[in-house]
């Protein structure tokens, strides 16, 4: 896993902008507005954050090979010249990081 999901990454999804603290394991709701979800509630989002993180796991690396491309400068070589190098190497990199 390239990302861990952990409590206050469920805790701001599940009560945005909720008055809490968390030191360790121990969280104290300081919240008078907003209820305090259940251990169960946060271990769910825990759960689902890190399933929709993982997911998008092939995007997250396309997108640091595509960074590293000169893509218009490739588009305008290839429409010059007649190739296809621009769309080879995004099918290179798809290839690589299947969705």
């Amino acid at each position: 896993m390239a990302n861990e999901i952990e409590t206050i990454d469920a805790l701001q999804s599940l009560k945005p902008k909720a008055e809490w603290s968390l030191i360790g394991d121990t969280l104290t709701w300081h919240d008078a507005v907003q209820t305090e979800p259940t251990q169960s509630e946060i271990d769910a989002e825990v759960t689902r954050l890190q399933a929709a993180y993982d997911a998008q796991d092939y995007a997250r690396k396309r997108k640091a090979e595509y960074d590293q491309l000169n893509q218009f400068e490739m588009q305008f070589d290839d429409k010059e010249n007649s190739t296809t190098t621009w769309v080879d190497k995004i099918n290179e990199i798809k290839g690589r990081h299947p969705k």
